[in-house]
């Protein structure tokens, strides 16, 4: 998510009448509409969400509010019924409207250990918490029982990252901006001495948290933070794994042009800000790309203006979508499936167009793959 999804208040109306002028061959190929997307639980809604996980071995999901709050939704019946799980109402700042509780992520062990780990915005000074906090089997969570992990500073508050999410390896994962206002004005992109504008991995079965031996600076001697997995990102605001490769996929909100999606790899230098997509930002010509891994996929903004990173589908109820990279744009209300042969895109579906404001996706234990929207609905995709 960007500072740019708070301009939509007003200008999002204007921008999805503009949405509705033809699209580009490529991005338009196949037909829409060919896919269902349909509330998931009906006569619940929810204020801002945007993460949906689900603990393995586990019936109920989990969705997570911005303003701080996560509810455990379950099913009584043919009823469906949400229970507050934690309210971090208190202690998550909403100053920015990036800013708020932003990701949710289950330890691998949580049916045993009943650990998770939260993602937010801080105030006073201005600043991102990763913390810790175990359930018990009483609703809702104590606040209180919250551990630091790992805390940085903010400059600004749009560009926060978000996405935390454990990868096949164990470590968590943490997406985060190149700290805000336009442009990366502080180079954070390019600046392995900073946390900002890359993804993070880190071992937390030890509080605070370890450096994972094979992290690609770890013993540096140049000053590099050592949590680095990869860099030169803008806002990797929604990221996943696929299910059988494993393999980080991470969409990458752009700037004044281009959206982009990324396969991320340890190490990897992913251009920002001396690239936006596959293209010269600064400088804007003769930018020299030579170190840098460029997108597999990138949409100027004739077709959409704010990406929401999505999951890998690998259901059989819906064959049009079977091993597909599924993602949207929050600007546009559309939502694609992405077709990548191991080497390249081969095609890019729009599926759908009924759902605004696309803030991020989730995933169950099943496969099934959901849409969150600032509409306050979650919906599911179906045949």
């Amino acid at each position: 998510m960007r500072a740019d999804k708070g301009k939509m208040r007003i200008q999002s109306y204007i921008t999805v009448l503009v949405m509705l002028l033809p699209w580009p061959s490529f991005l338009a190929a196949g037909e829409s509409g060919t896919v269902k997307v349909e509330k998931a639980f009906e006569g619940i809604t929810f204020q801002r969400p945007l993460d949906l996980q689900q603990p393995a071995g586990r019936d109920d999901i989990f969705v997570v509010e911005q303003e701080g709050r996560i509810y455990r939704v379950s099913k009584k019946g043919n009823t469906w019924q949400k229970t507050l799980f934690l309210d971090l109402g208190e202690r998550v700042s909403h100053k920015g409207n990036e800013e708020g509780l932003l990701g949710l992520a289950f330890h691998p062990g949580f049916k045993e250990n009943g650990y998770f780990f939260l993602n937010y915005s801080a105030a006073d000074p201005r600043r991102t918490k990763i913390v810790r906090l175990k359930y018990t089997g009483v609703d809702p969570v104590d606040a209180a029982g919250e551990e630091l992990v790992l805390e940085f500073d903010q400059p600004y508050s749009n560009h926060n990252g978000g996405q935390i999410l454990f990868g096949p390896d164990g470590y968590l994962y943490i997406a985060v901006g190149d700290g805000g206002s336009g442009g990366d004005p502080r180079r954070h992109g390019q600046n392995r001495r900073t946390l900002l504008g890359s993804i993070l991995r880190i071992d937390v079965n030890r509080l605070p948290y370890a450096i994972p031996p094979d992290n690609p600076f770890a013993g540096n001697k140049s000053g590099f933070r050592e949590e680095i997995f990869a860099y030169g990102l803008r806002n990797p605001w929604r990221f996943s794994f696929h299910p059988q490769t494993g393999a980080l996929w991470a969409a990458d909100v752009g700037q004044n042009k281009y959206e982009e999606i990324d396969i991320i790899v340890k190490g990897g230098n992913y251009g920002w800000n001396i690239m936006e997509g596959l293209h010269c930002f600064l400088p804007p010509y003769d930018c020299g790309k030579k170190g840098l891994i460029l997108p597999v996929f990138e949409y100027d903004h004739s077709v959409g203006q704010s990406i929401t990173g999505g999951y890998f589908y690998t259901r059989d109820d819906i064959p049009s979508l079977k091993n597909k990279y599924i993602y949207g744009d929050f600007v546009a209300g559309k939502i694609w499936a992405l077709a990548y042969d191991g080497k390249k895109v081969v095609s890019n579906t729009l599926i759908s167009k009924e759902v605004r404001f696309i803030a991020s996706f989730g995933r169950d234990n099943a496969g099934n793959l959901y849409v969150l929207s600032f509409d306050g609905n979650i919906y599911r995709l179906g045949a």
